[in-house]
């Protein structure tokens, strides 16, 4: 059975501690594994991507080419059905009008010492996208990650696919054609991570690597930052639903439905001030269950994962689902924006009963690589900014260093860095 919470429970403070402070996700250590796979990318390059590839893909990449050719992304597109690539033509026009959005303006000032100074913002030279390809395939990931790399203006992107025996579903294919990826190779795993973090003879180089992934690409991601930027450290999706009584509770346990059948280690809450909606859910979702093709799935996330928890308020709520930091957040109630203004800490918000969260997944505009497990304190959603940085510059004429030069010798001399100071002070020495 889910879990089920009454705030108004003696006990509750320290039952719903414990489902914050919980940890799904693998019960293996994978750590140890994922630093071997990585010493070993680095050190034999493409020979061992193949042998990890031969065992954990279940084919040869010498029997066929690692890169996927491009003729091969065409004719994926052009063997769409024509609803399908409508489908996906919108998500990606939707997608890129958001992302366009985001891109930062550089800037310039000189202030009134006369120092000019601003900030000016330049894209990564090559990204390295990893798009899951193991327990399912899923094209919108495709778009989620290569598109604000081409809005950033990134020179290079390279996409890596885990591919079971070889193949590799046409959808991502297709949408790797419609959003510009150029460069496709059929690896994954922490191989195609540490790959794409040294570059092989094969595999490029990458500056930075985003895309979700299972636990060894996640380690892999994690081990290697410094290495290689990352979006995040992404583990289980998981949602919160807020819904008030007028909610329909149909439409509620397919929304919490909607993570769980992600994978088992996936996690869904509803909060209600409503007792008879709880029940209507927490009823609907086992009906539901009974005819749903990922019941399997879904049902262990729910049975270890889910939780209803009934409020006082709504605002409760809001305050609970802070603590949670979740990645998902719906907020199924009749004035969304009176709560959403207390949201503090959520990867992404979706305001009123019409629209669920898996609108967001694919053709919403936002982005879908979101902050887990309480990430969203301190992250956000995958941008167009992480496939950016920031380079500052500063420039002083005689009259600006006249202007603040004494005060930079007086604090390298403070600090006892005298080097500091003579080459501030021999400028300021000519005047």
């Amino acid at each position: 059975m889910p879990l089920r919470l009454d705030s108004t429970d003696a006990d509750f403070e320290a039952r719903f501690t414990d489902l914050v402070e919980a940890r799904r996700g693998s019960d293996e250590d994978v750590s140890r594994d994922v630093a071997a796979i990585i010493a070993d990318v680095k050190a034999r390059g493409d020979v061992a991507v193949a042998q990890y590839t031969a065992r954990f893909d279940g084919f040869d990449p010498a029997a066929m080419d690692v890169r996927i050719a491009k003729e091969h992304c065409c004719m994926a597109l052009d063997g769409l059905d024509a609803e399908l690539r409508e489908a996906l033509e919108l998500a990606a026009a939707r997608i890129r009008a958001f992302h366009e959005k985001q891109r930062p303006e550089d800037s310039e000032t000189t202030d009134e010492a006369g120092v000019r100074m601003g900030s000016r913002w330049s894209a990564v030279e090559t990204a390295g996208l990893y798009v899951p390809g193991g327990r399912a395939a899923y094209p919108s990931s495709v778009l989620m990650n290569a598109i604000p790399a081409m809005v950033a203006g990134v020179e290079r992107i390279a996409m890596v696919t885990p591919t079971p025996d070889g193949e590799i579903n046409p959808l991502v294919l297709a949408a790797a054609e419609i959003a510009g990826v150029q460069e496709i190779y059929r690896i994954g795993g922490a191989q195609a991570v540490a790959a794409l973090a040294f570059g092989t003879d094969t595999i490029p180089r990458a500056d930075v690597i985003t895309g979700p992934g299972n636990a060894w690409v996640a380690e892999a991601k994690r081990q290697l930052y410094g290495t290689v930027g990352i979006d995040m450290v992404a583990g289980p999706s998981e949602i919160v639903v807020i819904a008030d009584g007028e909610a329909d509770p149909h439409w509620i346990s397919a929304d919490l439905l909607s993570q769980a059948e992600h994978d088992p280690t996936s996690q869904s809450i509803l909060f209600t001030d409503d007792e008879s909606l709880a029940e209507a859910v927490a009823t609907g979702v086992a009906r539901q269950l009974r005819n749903l093709p990922t019941a399997k799935t879904a049902g262990k996330s729910w049975e270890d994962n889910g939780a209803i928890i009934l409020v006082r308020t709504l605002d409760q709520a809001v305050e609970l689902s802070n603590r949670l930091a979740p990645e998902h957040l719906e907020l199924a109630v009749r004035d969304p924006d009176m709560l959403f203004e207390n949201v503090r800490h959520a990867g992404s918000v979706f305001l009123g009963r019409t629209t669920p969260e898996a609108v967001g997944d694919y053709v919403g505009g936002p982005n879908h690589v979101l902050p887990t497990g309480r990430r969203a304190r301190f992250s956000s959603g995958l941008s167009v900014l992480d496939f950016m940085k920031r380079t500052s510059f500063l420039g002083c004429d005689d009259d600006a260093l006249a202007a603040i030069g004494p005060a930079a010798v007086a604090l390298a001399e403070a600090e006892g860095l005298p080097a500091h100071a003579k080459s501030v002070a021999m400028r300021l020495s000519r005047r």
